[in-house]
């Protein structure tokens, strides 16, 4: 292997029971800016001041670092290759691919590329659609 696989933590996904309570503690009392919201998916992304890392609350997902490849698939393949487990293989999302592999002691990892680009959102953070990756 040439370079890590694992480029950075994207971010990280904290399970809520729906959006708006979920922003009512981390955006409200916690103070972290609303970068965007799909109601769609149930998933909201809160900046983090120092990093450009997210908090992306989900109603659908279990708490776990997403880490940014700069393939789902070919890092899928890879770490399957190592010895990891597929949990689910690489799918389509609106800014790219995501996989959930395991590695061989159990932890659970998000692969997430961001191949089609990044959301795009209106000046109440609802996502609008997608920019394109900048190549």
């Amino acid at each position: 292997m040439t370079e890590p696989l694992l480029r950075a933590v994207d971010a990280v996904s904290v399970a809520v029971p729906d959006l708006d309570a979920g922003l009512a503690f981390y955006r409200d009392r916690l103070g972290h800016e609303l970068i965007w919201r799909n109601d769609e998916l149930g998933l909201a992304g809160l900046r983090c001041p120092e990093a450009e890392t997210e908090i992306v609350l989900a109603t659908g997902l279990s708490y776990a670092p997403n880490w940014l490849v700069r393939s789902a698939d070919r890092a899928a393949a890879e770490l399957v290759g190592a010895g990891g487990r597929m949990i689910s293989p690489p799918a389509d999302i609106p800014v790219g691919r995501v996989a959930v592999v395991e590695d061989p002691f159990g932890n659970p990892l998000i692969l997430v590329d961001l191949s089609r680009g990044r959301y795009r959102t209106d000046d109440v953070g609802a996502v609008t659609g997608v920019d394109p990756a900048q190549v």
